[in-house]
């Protein structure tokens, strides 16, 4: 059960579409089987459910373990008013699927989302070097065209071909036999501190020697484990950057909160997206298609 979750109320959460993406996976492993899910056509229309309160949640890829974070979600979350309250790291086997079994080989064509294409580009290269990849929305938008196109083929989980009847011509193509995606779970409730939390949040270092370094001291200081840094352009158009953080423990533990008021004293920018309960690697990793 979802640390976020109401008790006894159907929910509706919503999450990259259509129906038979890893982000539905993500989705069932958190709320389980009973949630309402509201499959999205983009990762913006996730936000916009949410924000608007056609949804009460939202679960969003934000990074994976071969291809890196996922920008489009980074952004977003600088501007929306939701909150991090949960996530969910998964085991990413991909597979190649398509209406009829034949040879990969003989495909012309091999629809999947451009973070997939990536995690599977060494096989890809290596079993089907002249068919033209075609980056698609989402996975389950590839199995929804190769269903009516014989020639192409599709990357994407196998419950994408259990949902539109295509048959698995290879299992487990991923080049990184590790690869995992990690989802963020977001709604308008903070989380309370349950002793195994993560706090993730982004901020902005004056444009002098020495500031990003300055910034993050304080969490060294109060002994805080810094577990992810990252930037991204601040789309300001000079050059600026922004700094995603990720860091061990919930902002009202005590050494959180005080590395927290020290970064607000010298950080231009600061906002925390959340404090949540950290997903287990060993429980999720057990997830595969």
């Amino acid at each position: 059960m979802s640390a976020c979750q109401e008790p006894e109320q159907r929910v509706a959460i919503a999450y990259l579409g259509p129906e038979g993406t890893f982000s539905e996976m993500a989705m069932v492993r958190h709320f389980g089987s009973s949630a309402e899910g509201a499959p999205c056509t983009s990762i913006d229309e996730v936000f916009r459910k949410a924000e608007s309160g056609a949804a009460q949640y939202a679960v969003v890829p934000v990074e994976n373990s071969s291809e890196g974070a996922i920008g489009r979600t980074m952004d977003l979350l600088v501007a929306s008013p939701l909150t991090i309250c949960g996530e969910v790291v998964l085991r990413v086997r991909q597979n190649l699927m398509a209406k009829n079994e034949a040879a990969p080989a003989i495909f012309s064509r091999v629809y999947s989302h451009p973070q997939s294409l990536g995690q599977c580009a060494g096989w890809l290269v290596q079993n089907m070097p002249r068919a033209e990849q075609v980056p698609v929305a989402s996975n389950a938008e590839a199995a929804v065209r190769v269903a009516t196109e014989p020639t192409a083929c599709a990357i994407g989980p196998e419950l994408a071909a259990q949902r539109y009847g295509l048959k698995l011509l290879a299992t487990g193509i991923e080049d990184d036999p590790r690869n995992m995606t990690r989802f963020l779970v977001l709604g308008r409730k903070a989380c309370g501190p349950t002793g195994r939390d993560r706090t993730s949040l982004v901020m902005s270092a004056p444009n002098k020697p020495g500031a990003v370094l300055d910034l993050i001291s304080p969490f060294a200081r109060n002994s805080v484990s810094m577990t992810r840094i990252e930037s991204r352009p601040a789309r300001t158009g000079q050059w600026e950057y922004l700094f995603f953080i990720d860091i061990d423990g919930h902002q009202d533990d005590a050494p959180v909160k005080q590395s927290l008021d020290e970064v607000r004293q010298k950080a231009p920018f600061l906002k925390i997206f959340g404090s949540y309960p950290a997903a287990s690697n060993v429980a999720e990793t057990a997830a595969t298609n």
